[in-house]
C-alpha cells in the first residue's frame, strides 16, 4: 500500500525514472547497430554487398546459416576480430540465434570502426520465415 502513496505523491519522479530507463534502453539498442528487417538484409547482401557475421555456436551455423556468413561464435569474437579486418569497407548484418548476442557483439564491431547493422529477430525469424539457409561448411 506504501508503494501506491509514494508514486501518487512522487509522480514526477517516476516519470522521470521511467522517461530516463526509456532512453537508456533506446540508446543501448541503437549503439549495437540499427536493427534491420529481413528485407532490408537481403537487400543490402544483393544490392550494397554487405555480409553477414553469424555469432551463433559451431552447431547452430553448420545445421542452417545465411549463404556466404562469416562464422565467428560470440565468445571468440574480440579474440578473432582480424579475420574481419577486410570487411571494414562493408555494412557488416550480425545474427545470433534470437538476438541475445548480437547487441553485445555490434556494439564491439561498432567500437572497432565498422557499419554494423543487426538481424532483427535473429536466424529463428529468416527460419520461421522459410528463407533460404546453407547447411553444413564452418
Amino acid at each position: 500500500m506504501d508503494f501506491f502513496v509514494f508514486l501518487s505523491e512522487q509522480w514526477l519522479l517516476v516519470g522521470l525514472l521511467v522517461a530516463l530507463l526509456y532512453a537508456l534502453a533506446v540508446s543501448e539498442r541503437f549503439r549495437a547497430g540499427v536493427p534491420v528487417s529481413l528485407h532490408e538484409v537481403t537487400r543490402l547482401i544483393n544490392s550494397d554487398g554487405a555480409r553477414v557475421l553469424d555469432v551463433r555456436d559451431r552447431s547452430e551455423f553448420i545445421a542452417g546459416h545465411i549463404v556466404d556468413a562469416v562464422h565467428i561464435p560470440h565468445g571468440e569474437l574480440s579474440d578473432r576480430l582480424g579475420e574481419l579486418a577486410p570487411l571494414k569497407d562493408k555494412m557488416v548484418i550480425v545474427t545470433d540465434k534470437l538476438g541475445q548476442h548480437a547487441g553485445p557483439a555490434g556494439r564491439l564491431l561498432k567500437q572497432k570502426g565498422f557499419q554494423v547493422r543487426r538481424l532483427q529477430g535473429g536466424m529463428s525469424e529468416w527460419s520461421n520465415q522459410n528463407l533460404p539457409l546453407v547447411k553444413g561448411q564452418d
